[in-house]
């Protein structure tokens, strides 16, 4: 199972993530942002550690508090996260703990800007037939 892939949009971008779980979709939909971002990053070292606890009203909600905050994360930092330990994660709540490499380091450098995570088409759900998770984002660059 590929854990997400890039989606095309008229003036914008987005990513669908998919896991065997709601973590694993939203470590992947982390993973696939932060690769529209800089590229492939499997191979950062990292440099940068931070911790997160969010809470939303749903589940969509808590992915875009989510990605927004990793996203204000890279901007003020100045980092590109590549790595994503949820310790909790509810439909209400997630707790998690990200790393990363400071952008200033010898190869690592932005590929595209995102300005903004959206609600427009966001979705987060469980197919009852397969039992895997999909959640689908568009950014706006």
């Amino acid at each position: 199972m590929k854990e997400f892939e890039i989606l095309e949009h008229t003036a914008d971008i987005g990513i669908a993530a998919y896991g065997k779980n709601k973590r694993e979709v939203f470590i992947n939909a982390a993973k696939g942002m932060f690769e529209i971002i800089a590229g492939e990053n499997k191979n950062l070292k990292e440099n940068f550690y931070d911790k997160i606890k969010l809470e939303a009203d749903n589940l969509e909600g808590l992915l875009f508090a989510w990605l927004n905050e990793l996203l204000y994360i890279g901007e003020t930092r100045l980092v590109i996260l590549n790595k994503f330990q949820i310790k909790e994660l509810s439909d209400y709540q997630i707790k998690a703990e990200v790393g990363g490499m400071k952008i200033n380091q010898l190869g690592c450098k932005i590929k595209k800007e995102i300005k903004a995570v959206t609600y427009h088409r966001l979705e987060v759900k469980k197919d009852e037939e397969s039992g895997l998770w999909r959640a689908q984002v568009i950014f706006d660059i």
